[in-house]
């Protein structure tokens, strides 16, 4: 019998214990709340599929060191290494955000693209929104979980928010921000 075949079934082992050492931890935490791969299904959660790395990088750490607080991600990523971290945020980087399937309304979609082009959205998060950097992806982000942190940076600035974000919303009515969420939650 060639060698070949009396290392295969070890080489096998040796990948399989490489995948399995390269999935990230806590990941089917993760998805009970932000969906499988990272599209979450709740409308309260945000989905991961796509974010920039480094943008899912600095989020991690600010909310594991208790600088960003958010009630639900409590003690969730306690014990994780910045390793660990940076696994968790390559892996959401690399997935693939699956669009929604929501109703537009022609109107609202219009007010709110106009909207974020004259505020230059799209200068920071791209002009397809897609995010990049430390900026985050927000096309196609659920328009409740958007309309909520919009209101949150413009209404109660603090620890491990955007002080950017909070002086571009400064001014904005509800409508506004109901509009811009309504565009930013359809753009492909």
């Amino acid at each position: 019998m060639p060698l070949i075949y009396l290392l295969l079934p070890a080489l096998a082992l040796l990948l399989a214990a490489d995948v399995r050492a390269q999935q990230p931890p806590r990941l089917e935490l993760c998805a009970a709340c932000h969906g499988p791969q990272g599209n979450s299904q709740n409308p309260q959660f945000p989905s991961l599929a796509g974010q920039p790395k480094v943008f899912m990088e600095n989020q991690l750490v600010l909310i594991r060191e208790g600088l960003r607080d958010i009630p639900p991600m409590k003690g969730v990523l306690d014990g994780l290494t910045d390793a660990d971290l940076i696994v968790l945020a390559r892996y959401f980087s690399e997935q693939v955000p699956v669009p929604l399937a929501t109703p537009v309304d022609a109107e609202r979609f219009e007010r709110g693209k106009v909207l974020a082009r004259s505020m230059l959205c799209g200068t920071c998060h791209l002009p397809d929104y897609k995010g990049r950097e430390q900026m985050p992806r927000l096309a196609g982000q659920h328009e409740l979980f958007l309309r909520a942190v919009m209101e949150e940076y413009r209404d109660k600035p603090g620890p491990g928010r955007d002080t950017v974000m909070t002086n571009a919303l400064g001014g904005l009515n509800n409508q506004h921000l109901d509009d811009l969420a309504h565009f930013l939650s359809h753009v492909k």
